[in-house]
């Protein structure tokens, strides 16, 4: 327990108990601030929080509650969760990117072949941004283009063998003619297709990075496991494991968020389709939920280039991989 005035250690008793449970009703509650503050009591339990410059999202060593910088002053986040550690060791963690890098006939025995230069555990803060994305766009059915032409081409294949048949002596060189002929015509008269309208509608809970030192390493196409996550809570994270803040604020995130989802379903679309004539992306963003993830980062040298890998420490996904083709 501290005095949330001056920050002292206090023994416990009664209504020390009662104090703190009233201050974490009320941590649920804005707690405001001067934005330019260079120390608070943290709202759950009164121990003394020295923010860093530009840091948004701060979590409190001592109860692990979490408050957050905004334009209003400071708020506490009311949905704060955390991943269990599942890779908790470094024999672990390399094992896993072992199986990982060499994967592939290319980058057989790439682990063994480079040096271990950097290997670091941290809980890394993410928002969570729920992303409703409707993308609408035409394309040019191939198939049906593809059918078209080759009707059309066996047809005048079919005169241009009858023509070429009585002239020069052969069905089969005046069908060859003629298929050649249909190509053309159908190439001449510009024949584009059937252009169809189609839609792509996806759900997303978007990571978006929280610190923006980070943000090198932001996961494009990946997505934490969810439903293993819990309460955040510090009593859980094991000793010696850095908890990083923040300072990537909860409108900057949605942005984020919306930006790159709007990038990987053009990229469904393109994979769908590759004769795209218009698209149109439309999302809406949900309240963004802060989640604080172990990670991995290694970073190995391998023949004068850097390797780095960035793993999920709780499911063991490569969330980025920086230096292998």
């Amino acid at each position: 327990m501290f005095c949330p005035k001056c920050g002292a250690k206090q023994e416990a008793n009664a209504g020390a108990i009662k104090n703190s449970q009233q201050a974490n009703q009320a941590s649920n509650k804005s707690v405001l601030a001067e934005n330019g503050v260079s120390e608070l009591k943290c709202p759950g339990c009164g121990a003394p929080i020295k923010p860093q410059f530009g840091e948004m999202v701060i979590t409190c060593e001592y109860c692990g509650s979490s408050i957050s910088l905004a334009d209003a002053g400071w708020t506490s986040i009311s949905k704060h969760s955390m991943l269990p550690i599942t890779l908790s060791t470094k024999d672990q963690a390399q094992s896993d990117l072992k199986s990982k890098m060499d994967r592939g006939l290319l980058h057989r025995h790439l682990q063994e072949q480079s040096t271990l230069e950097e290997l670091n555990l941290s809980y890394v803060p993410y928002w969570i941004v729920p992303v409703s994305s409707r993308t609408n766009y035409t394309a040019v059915d191939a198939a049906a283009e593809i059918g078209t032409i080759a009707a059309t081409a066996a047809i005048m294949g079919l005169a241009g063998g009858a023509m070429g048949g009585n002239n020069r002596g052969g069905l089969g060189i005046g069908m060859v003619e003629g298929t050649m002929m249909g190509g053309m015509m159908m190439g001449g008269m510009g024949g584009g297709g059937t252009i169809r309208a189609y839609q792509l509608n996806e759900n997303y809970n978007y990571p978006v990075v929280g610190v923006k030192a980070l943000t090198q390493y932001q996961p494009r196409d990946y997505s934490f496991d969810l439903s293993k996550r819990v309460n955040f809570d510090t009593s859980k994270i094991p000793k010696g494991i850095k908890i990083l803040n923040g300072d990537v604020g909860e409108d900057s995130s949605e942005y984020e968020a919306k930006t790159i989802v709007g990038q990987i379903q053009a990229a469904k679309a393109h994979a769908k389709h590759h004769m795209i004539r218009s698209m149109n992306t439309q999302s809406d963003t949900g309240e963004p939920e802060l989640l604080h993830a172990p990670i991995w980062f290694a970073r190995y040298e391998h023949k004068g280039r850097n390797i780095v890998l960035v793993l999920d420490a709780s499911s063991g996904g490569v969330i980025n991989s920086i230096g292998i083709d």
